[in-house]
Order: structure tokens, then sequence, then C-alpha cells
């Protein structure tokens, strides 16, 4: 009997240094680097939203966050780098509603998009895709590009980021909403794309407004419409997809951060505070709007929400589709 009582005095011992230990650990964190894994090419709308925030919650946090692209597989390889490290909170994930659609494309994903991750928050919406195209594209508008295609299924190219990226389905939701077939080119990433289009390699691309403005204002692309309920503010000449070809046509993707499953609560919470403190900045507000972006800021069960709703709504689209790797 005094063996079994020092046994279970021992035990509660250990309990409590172990629960102490946390204690302290969550308390004096973050007490060195925390990497922020973009899973695409560097100049992407991740890249912009990480490179803005990061100097300001490097501050905030007083110590710095690294920035660290892992381009590769439609986003898959540097999300599963996040999937499998260390639950410590040293270690996240910034991508976009990309995270929603690769695990309905790819039934060999190696992590659980929810399982796996600690939802931190929904940092922000796109404005909208821009549907971008060669400017030698000889097309005037959507509506013509999408006559053509009707009448010549498979002749038209359009890039995207990789086999499920959000770009990818952005323009097969397009297609299927219009009812015509063209031809899907996967890159590692946006930039990529963008190179090949610019190159005259692809026809298009409906891409993120961060990226492809740039290209649009300088006349090397030319935008035929942009996927949101409104017109953009930086190209009011150019109509939504709803005014151009198809009624009722919306696809606004949006941008998140998170950890993977297992970091403290408080540690997520201490994340999800500092980053949403700064998404009420009038400065970053501005810098994101000037990008094509709407700040959000959201709690870890508001963004689930939006999660389970992405991939329940691209399941459905997968149904119609014929996603090939």
């Amino acid at each position: 009997m005094k063996l079994i009582n020092t046994l279970g005095a021992l035990a509660l011992c250990v309990g409590a240094l172990s629960s102490m230990a946390q204690t302290s650990t969550t308390r004096d964190y973050p007490n060195h680097p925390i990497k922020m894994v973009i899973p695409y090419a560097a100049g992407g709308p991740m890249d912009f939203i990480g490179r803005t925030l990061a100097p300001r919650l490097s501050q905030a946090l007083g110590q710095p966050l690294v920035i660290d692209n892992r381009a590769g597989a439609g986003g898959a390889i540097g999300t599963d780098v996040v999937a499998k490290s260390a639950p410590d909170g040293y270690t996240m994930l910034n991508t976009s509603s990309s995270h929603a659609s690769l695990p309905v494309v790819s039934a060999s994903l190696p992590y659980d998009p929810i399982k796996d991750f600690a939802p931190i928050t929904l940092v922000a919406n796109s404005v909208g895709f821009v549907v971008a195209a060669r400017p030698d594209l000889p097309v005037k508008n959507l509506k013509e590009l999408l006559a053509d295609a009707k009448v010549n299924p498979g002749k038209y190219t359009f890039g995207s980021g990789g086999v499920g990226n959000v770009m990818h389905f952005a323009a097969e939701f397009l297609c299927t909403s219009a009812d015509v077939k063209m031809t899907h080119v996967p890159f590692k990433g946006v930039s990529q794309s963008l190179n090949d289009l610019v190159a005259g390699r692809i026809d298009f691309v409906i891409g993120a407004p961060t990226a492809v403005l740039p290209l649009v204002k300088s006349g090397k692309l030319k935008a035929l419409a942009i996927t949101a309920r409104k017109r953009w503010s930086e190209l009011p000449d150019v109509p939504t997809i709803d005014e151009a070809a198809v009624k009722g046509f919306v696809y606004t993707p949006w941008y998140g951060f998170w950890f993977p499953a297992g970091v403290p609560a408080e540690q997520v919470a201490r994340m999800r505070t500092e980053v949403n403190k700064l998404l009420e900045d009038p400065d970053i507000k501005r810098a994101f709007a000037e990008q094509g972006f709407t700040t959000v800021g959201s709690s870890s069960a508001e963004f689930s929400k939006v999660i389970a709703d992405e991939i329940a709504m691209n399941k459905k689209l997968a149904t119609r589709v014929d996603f090939t790797q």
C-alpha cells in the first residue's frame, strides 16, 4: 500500500511539473524566431500578405518572423511541412482558399486539411480575381472568348499555380458555369504562370489582382473581367464576369493563417490577437486595399466554418469537373 501511495504521489508530482513547464513555455512564448511557410513561389498574393505583416508582427511578438517559400504540388509540399512540424507555435502556414480545394482534387495528400491544423485567423478576402489574357489573344472580351471556346473545345489554355490551386478552381468554375471546355496548364506558382502568359505560351489566367495589376497597367496583359460581385476601383473599366458573360458568377478567394494541430490554445490566441490588431491598422488596411484585398480578422471558430463551407462547395464542383493530376 505504501508503494502504491508513493507511486501515486510521484505521478502527481510529475504531472504538476509537466503542467508548470507547459505554463512557463506558454508564458514565455515566443522566445525564438517563428517561421511562416508560404507554399508557393515568391511573388504571389500570400507573399504580399506575409511580407507586409511580418515586420510589424515581429515587432509585436518581440521575435523575428521568417518567410519560407516552399513551392510545389499546388501548395501541398509547403502545407505538409507545416502539418508535420512540432506543435510549438514556431511554424505557421500562410495560404489561400486553395487549402480547401487541394483535398478535393487529390486523394493522396499526406495531410488532413482539418485535423492536422489549428486555424489562427482569416486574414483577408480578395476583391476578386482578374481574368487576364495575353494581349494578342484574338478576342475583344470575355463573351467572345467563351463563345469561341464553346465551338472549339480545348482550344484555349489557362494557367494556374498548380492542380487544385485556387486559380485552377476559379477557372474550372468559370468553364463549368459557361459550359465550355478549356485546357489547364499547371505551374509551381502564380509568378511562373504569369511569366508564361506574358510570353504567349498560354492564353489566360484567372489570377490574384496583386499579381496581375502591374502587368495589365503596363500593357503586357489585357484584363477581360473580374470574378467579384462589383468592379474593382483599380480597374474601373473592367466588368465583372456577371456583367460580361455569365450571369450570377461570383468567385472571391480568401487568405488565412494556421498552426499545426496541437499548438497550445494560449499560443494560438496570442498569435490571433496580434495579427487581428494589425489588420485593424489604417496603414495595413490601405496597403491591402491597394493590392486588391479587404482585411478581415476572425476567431478560430469563424475561420473553421469558412474552411468547412469552402470544402463542401468545392466537392460539389469536383463532381462536375475531371480534375486530373
